[in-house]
C-alpha cells in the first residue's frame, strides 16, 4: 500500500517551488530520475497528477495544491521532532547574534526568541534593532549569525543570492488611524480615501521604514519622522497622523489606535524572511526554526500566509 514519506513530501514541495524537475533535482542533489520516481510514488497516495507538465516547466494541480497546503506543517513537524531528539543527543549551546527591523520586534521575534529558550535555554541569543541594509552589512561582516529583513516589489531589491533565506510570513500592510478619525470605524477604505492625510514615518537610519501608503500622489504630506515604532502609534493615537504597519505587528497597537485595510488596485505585498549565511551552525537552524514556526503562527492568527 502507497504511504506518504517524508521524502517523498520534500522532493514535491521541492519542484513545486522550483517550477521543474531539474531545478528540484540540483537543489536536492538528486538525479532527475529519482526526483521524478519520488513525485511518481506520492500520485500514487494521492490517486492523481500532482503537476501540470507545462511547455516551460511544471505547476501543482489542483491535488497537488492540497498535498502542498499540508506538506510545509507536516514536514516543520518533522524537522522539529529530529531536531529535538537530536538534543537528547547533544546540548545545543553557543551565541547567536541576530537582528531584525523593528516591527518584526514586535511578536515575531520576541516568540522565536521565547520557543528558542525553551528548547534550548543554553543558546544565548543577542539581539540587534536596525534596518535591513544595515543587517545585512553586519552579517556579511560576520556580527550577526541571522537577520529578519523585509522584502518586496515596492522595497529596494537587495542582494541575497550569497545568503539563504527563510520565508517567515507573508502578508499586506494596514493603516493605523487615531480612534477618532473619519476612517476608524471603516473595516476597509478606498485608497484614494487616504490622499491628503499626514502621516507618521519611520527612520530607519539608512532612509524611511514605512511611509506613506505605497503609490500614493504628493498631496500626502509626512507630519513626523520618527525611528521607534512605540513613538510612531503614540503619535497615531493623539490624533497627529496615520501610519503604514504590516499586518504582522497588528498585535503590537495601543488602545487608541485602530487597524483598518485598504482597496488599492495595486495591491502591497510584503514578506518577512529570516537570512542567514550559507553555513549554518545547529544553533542558527534552531533559531531559524523557531522564527518559521512563530511565523506560521501569527499568519495563521492575522489570516495572512506564512512558510
Amino acid at each position: 500500500m502507497a504511504e506518504l514519506t517524508l521524502l517523498g513530501l520534500r522532493v514535491v514541495k521541492e519542484v513545486a517551488a522550483r517550477g521543474s524537475f531539474t531545478a528540484a533535482a540540483d537543489a536536492l542533489g538528486y538525479t532527475q530520475s529519482a526526483v521524478s520516481r519520488q513525485v511518481a510514488a506520492m500520485e500514487d497516495v494521492a490517486g492523481a497528477p500532482l503537476f501540470e507538465r507545462l511547455a516551460r516547466g511544471v505547476r501543482p494541480t489542483r491535488a497537488g495544491v492540497v498535498l502542498l497546503r499540508h506538506a510545509g506543517s507536516l514536514l516543520d513537524r518533522a524537522d522539529a521532532a529530529l531536531l529535538e531528539l537530536g538534543g537528547l543527543r547533544y546540548r545545543l549551546e553557543g551565541r547567536v547574534a541576530i537582528g531584525a527591523f523593528p516591527s518584526a520586534l514586535g511578536v515575531l521575534v520576541p516568540r522565536a526568541l521565547a520557543n528558542l529558550r525553551r528548547r534550548h535555554p543554553a543558546v544565548v541569543t543577542i539581539l540587534r534593532e536596525g534596518s535591513t541594509p544595515t543587517h545585512l552589512r553586519r552579517l556579511r561582516a560576520g556580527h550577526l549569525e541571522a537577520a529578519v529583513i523585509a522584502v518586496g516589489a515596492d522595497l529596494p531589491p537587495y542582494r541575497l543570492d550569497d545568503l539563504r533565506i527563510d520565508l517567515l510570513i507573508e502578508g499586506g500592510l494596514l493603516v493605523a488611524v487615531p480612534e477618532t478619525h473619519r476612517l476608524a470605524r471603516r473595516g476597509t477604505v478606498d485608497v484614494a480615501e487616504l490622499e491628503g492625510e499626514a502621516w507618521i514615518v519611520g527612520d530607519g537610519g539608512d532612509g524611511p521604514q514605512f511611509g506613506v501608503w505605497p503609490g500614493l500622489s504628493d498631496t500626502s504630506q509626512i507630519a513626523y519622522t520618527v525611528r521607534d515604532w512605540t513613538a510612531r502609534l503614540g503619535l497615531v493615537a493623539v490624533g497627529l497622523g496615520l501610519a503604514v504597519i504590516p499586518a504582522m505587528a497588528a498585535d503590537t497597537v495601543p488602545s487608541g489606535v485602530r487597524l483598518i485595510a485598504v482597496d488599492d488596485p495595486r495591491p502591497v505585498r510584503r514578506s518577512a524572511v529570516v537570512v542567514t549565511r550559507p553555513d549554518r551552525s545547529p544553533s542558527v537552524e534552531a533559531l531559524v526554526r523557531a522564527l518559521r514556526e512563530e511565523g506560521s503562527a501569527i499568519a495563521r492568527s492575522v489570516g495572512q500566509s506564512g512558510p
